[in-house]
């Protein structure tokens, strides 16, 4: 016998939710509007952050450039197997502009194309100019391939959000009273502040709440590209971005697939709510950190005999001691990986050194907290994009294509993706 993922009761209150916001074309047009470098930098100016976005312009204008190193190395492109750069813990406008910073004073940095947030989606970080300024930066400025953004389901609300979402579609939500009109999905299995890492507890229709942050999210910023922690919110993700081009998903590493049978299982999730171009929201998966070079090889090809398009595939080169194994370093299992002709997203959660706040605490701060902060976790993320940028030299040197943000390019406003 065989099971639908979704029953009528889930397709039907994901469909209310979509059309409660004017429908999936509204939603992607408001999404494409909020993308506009003017429009955001308008935007951030009435919310405070306009002098933040001119000192990224200028920080900018000093970092380095790929072809220099290109020429200075003679490098050449001789072999299959492409390297896309990716680095994790761009905690909002002023962490992002403290590494600006130190790179800017360094320029000894080809910065990634792929930046990963792990920030709570909290009411003032998407409507107070913090998540909107950050994405100008990262995607207007920098000119990133992807900013990915994280929605904890556990955060804090107002009540009538929640309240608004039961009218809707017609489902409840186990939630807690906070006071001051704001509550919180009640979360069984506490790991930490927001619940087993915020997102991989996805209990009963609590998906719906996840789809809802990110929509509002998304309308509200341009923000397009968004972290999926658990198995009901990716099947719920596909269904709902059938119709929403404009938005894309990256598995977590919280769930990541450690075998090629935990792989299959995301490939048939997809496969079932595919667009009718036969595309899927989904954009990349990451391999989990268990795997070694053979699982991910073989993952990869039955990718490409799938007949799936547009999805990558990544691995952690380096990771917190709190995330995994201390001293982890996938490093030369990547150029397995490469050398085997596949395509291969390298993610950095840690430079591999013990720094301050190069931990999850620094996923968990408050925004107050976290801009009080923003120095040392600048420095941290300041370092694994050093560590990222050396390791994609190395690949270079060895042949391969490295993609890096456009503002690594000499010749900017085409990002190499």
């Amino acid at each position: 016998m065989h099971f639908d993922l979704l029953t009528p009761r889930d397709t039907k209150a994901i469909d209310a939710l979509i059309e409660s916001y004017g429908g999936a074309g509204a939603i992607g047009e408001e999404i494409t509007k909020k993308r506009d470098l003017e429009t955001r930098k308008k935007i951030a100016a009435e919310k405070g952050f306009g002098e933040l976005i001119d000192k990224a312009e200028k920080y900018a204008a000093s970092f380095p450039k790929v072809e220099d190193f290109i020429e200075a190395e003679s490098i050449r492109v001789t072999k299959p197997g492409i390297c896309t750069t990716q680095v994790s813990g761009f905690q909002g406008a002023y962490v992002t502009l403290d590494c600006m910073r130190r790179i800017a004073e360094k320029q000894d940095v080809l910065f990634p194309t792929e930046m990963i947030s792990v920030v709570a989606l909290t009411e003032q970080y998407v409507y107070g100019g913090d998540l909107l300024a950050t994405l100008a930066m990262a995607e207007n400025i920098l000119q990133a391939g992807k900013f990915c953004s994280t929605n904890l389901i556990g955060i804090p609300l107002p009540e009538e959000r929640f309240k608004r979402i039961e009218k809707v579609t017609g489902e409840k939500f186990d939630r807690r009273d906070l006071g001051d009109g704001m509550s919180a999905l009640i979360l069984k299995n506490m790991g930490t502040p927001f619940g087993n890492l915020g997102g991989v507890e996805v209990a009963d229709n609590n998906h719906l709440v996840y789809l809802d942050g990110i929509t509002r999210a998304g309308m509200e910023t341009g923000n397009n590209f968004f972290l999926n922690p658990s198995w009901s919110t990716i099947v719920a993700a596909c269904y709902w971005g059938r119709k929403i081009p404009e938005v894309s998903f990256k598995i977590s590493m919280l769930l990541s697939t450690q075998n090629a049978i935990q792989f299959r299982m995301l490939l048939n999730i997809i496969k079932t709510y595919l667009r009718d171009d036969g595309t899927t929201p989904i954009y990349e998966i990451n391999i989990g950190n268990g795997a070694g070079a053979e699982t991910f090889i073989q993952c990869s090809e039955e990718l490409k005999a799938s007949g799936l398009k547009g999805i990558s595939l990544t691995a952690h080169l380096r990771i917190n001691p709190d995330l995994g194994m201390e001293g982890f370093d996938w490093t030369e299992n990547a150029h397995k990986v490469l050398d085997a002709g596949c395509d291969l997203t390298i993610k950095y959660e840690s430079d591999g050194t013990a720094r301050p706040y190069d931990t999850m605490e620094a996923y968990f701060l408050s925004d107050e907290e976290r801009t009080e902060k923003a120095e040392l976790i600048g420095d941290v993320i300041y370092h694994k994009c050093i560590r990222c940028d050396l390791d994609a030299r190395e690949i270079m040197r060895r042949g391969h294509e490295a993609r890096f943000a456009g503002i690594a390019y000499k010749n900017q406003g085409t990002e190499k993706q």
